[in-house]
């Protein structure tokens, strides 16, 4: 009924033609009156949207609870703007230049695993046919068969020491199963997304013998080799540039909630799963999972200070040990002896404040000047500076509900104007210019300046502006990117993998994911073949060279942080 009146109400005022009415409106407060009413109507057409969404959560829930089907939610569907759950909010028509496609060969990336000539039938050859060399015909197939074998392992035996001695068997042979069930296991989970049940089921279609267990195993346990190289994957990802990605998605470890951490650059892709995402837990995320180490010296103090803390805790907290690194048990002790009146949040600040000033001052660990991300609050003052995304802002704008015409065009209008500038950034980065730099700077203020008729509009400008030294930075470090979908696109990867498999059961698993995933997402963006990789690892052949070195090797090529270095 609700919905049906401002509905009513709706067409009324848009059969008015609010454009052509507001232009020949001479009395401005009689004007300023009519964009009142306009924005009143949006207004509560916009409540009415969210009570109708509200009343239908909670039918979907009652008609759970009585064992019924909930509504079909519409997902990934599109519609106009202001169509709610289901809303497409995706900018790649707005802000990509359609680029002209045409098919490379693939005859370059093919391996070729063996050789065979092919006769032509001798019977069809008259007498003076000559022969005139091959013609290369390239085909790709696979073999999928089981490889079982009956080790017969010498063994002797000495009278004289009273020991036996026995053979081992030969490198990358444990247990049950050979290299080639245990490269395809994990090859199978954290490179494709497949659920153990189906790998499970796949083995067994082949011919092996294996249980549900032996493959929860094979997957977790005795991988600190592979540990060990994804740690080295991150510290090298790291220092590969001084800027990093980083976002956050959720992961449910036993049930429980956590959060996954993904850094990624060009070279590589880091997952960190961690119970939190405060500012801490960024912290121990770009410094490789350490301990955490506090200092306290002037950055802290000056942090402190414009946190609020008082004059009076700041001279409390200003007792502790200057410039001497502490340990988490440590700077407990010390702050319950020389200031225990900290609040939570005033102890809070006081932690971070530390936190961020070691990591700022550490020497043995990478550490990043910049981070591309969104606006969440965690992410402030961890590195020197920040660049936002541009995709993600433009989202904001694209969630704007409009149901009057005017303030539909007045929205259509600006977004064109947004993604224009855009795209002015992005020819800035190819070839950047003190100029164009300067054109750019200029431009940023005449466009999120810019007051409208539609005052939601206005209000999301606004918060746009006071985002400018973030979302300028690539006027400054033209080789950051505008946007944060690598680090989007490694989240997906992990979102996928929690939509299969729901999410590991323990503390040890979760330490698999984020390796294996930190590996397979680094071996694609390095283009090595992640199941090559794994089999030369767990056959014991170690031929091929390590990520992290490939890492560096790279990182020295592409100079990810140019303007860095310029004096």
């Amino acid at each position: 009924m609700m919905a049906g009146k401002v509905g009513e109400a709706t067409a009324a005022v848009e059969a008015l033609d609010l454009g052509v009415l507001l232009a020949g409106i001479r009395d401005e407060g009689v004007r300023n009156a009519v964009v009142r009413l306009t924005n009143l109507v949006e207004q509560l057409a916009a409540e009415v949207r969210s009570l109708l969404e509200a009343n239908q959560r909670l039918q979907d829930e009652n008609n759970r609870l009585k064992g019924q089907s909930p509504r079909p939610t519409g997902k990934g569907g599109k519609g106009g703007k202001g169509a709610g759950k289901g809303q497409d909010y995706s900018s790649e028509k707005e802000r990509q230049t359609p680029k002209t496609w045409s098919k490379g060969s693939k005859i370059d990336q093919i391996i070729i695993d063996r050789e065979q000539k092919v006769p032509v039938d001798r019977a069809l050859l008259p007498a003076d046919a000559v022969f005139k060399g091959y013609v290369p015909v390239v085909v790709q197939d696979v073999k999928v068969t089981t490889d079982n074998v009956r080790f017969l392992k010498e063994k002797w035996y000495s009278a004289s020491e009273g020991r036996t001695y026995l053979a081992d068997l030969p490198a990358g042979y444990a247990g049950e199963f050979g290299p080639g069930v245990g490269t395809l296991v994990p090859v199978l989970y954290f490179g494709l997304g497949t659920s153990e049940p189906k790998i499970v089921e796949f083995l067994r279609y082949v011919g092996v013998s294996i249980s549900d267990g032996q493959v929860s195993d094979m997957l977790i346990k005795d991988q600190e080799p592979f540990h060990e190289e994804a740690a080295a994957v991150r510290e090298a990802g790291l220092g590969s540039s001084p800027w990093q990605h980083v976002d956050t998605t959720a992961t449910r470890v036993n049930g429980e909630a956590q959060h996954c951490h993904v850094l990624a650059n060009p070279l590589y892709s880091g997952y960190h799963t961690r119970p939190a995402k405060d500012r801490l837990t960024v912290i121990d995320v770009l410094r490789g999972g350490q301990d955490r180490r506090f200092v306290l010296n002037d950055e802290a103090m000056g942090y402190l200070a414009r946190m609020g803390l008082s004059l009076k805790r700041r001279n409390e907290v200003g007792q502790l040990p200057w410039h001497e690194p502490m340990d988490m048990a440590t700077l407990e002790q010390q702050l319950g002896e020389k200031v225990p009146s900290l609040g939570p949040t005033q102890r809070r600040w006081v932690l971070d404040a530390l936190a961020v000033a070691a990591y700022h001052a550490q020497t043995d660990y990478p550490v990043v000047r910049m981070l591309v991300c969104d606006d969440a609050p965690a992410f402030n003052w961890v590195t020197d500076d920040l660049a936002l995304c541009w995709i993600h802002e433009g989202r904001h704008y694209a969630k704007l509900g409009a149901v009057l015409r005017l303030h539909c065009e007045l929205l259509d209008d600006f977004g064109t104007r947004f993604w224009a500038y855009y795209r002015a950034l992005a020819a800035y980065r190819e070839a950047p210019s003190e100029a164009d730099r300067q054109r750019l700077e200029t431009e940023f203020e005449v466009l999120f300046t810019t007051e409208t008729d539609f005052w939601p509009l206005n209000e999301r400008i606004a918060l746009t502006y006071a985002k400018k030294e973030q979302l300028l930075a690539v006027l400054a470090h033209p080789e950051v990117p505008l946007h944060n979908n690598p680090a989007e696109l490694a989240v997906r990867r992990r979102v996928r993998k929690r939509d299969v498999s729901f999410g590991p059961r323990t503390a040890e698993g979760a330490k698999a994911w984020d390796t294996f995933q930190t590996l397979a997402a680094t071996a694609q963006k390095l283009n090595v073949s992640f199941f090559r990789y794994i089999q030369d690892r767990v056959s014991g052949a170690h031929q091929m060279p390590s990520l992290a070195d490939l890492i560096r090797q790279r990182a020295s090529v592409l100079d990810l942080g140019a303007s860095w270095t310029v004096t």
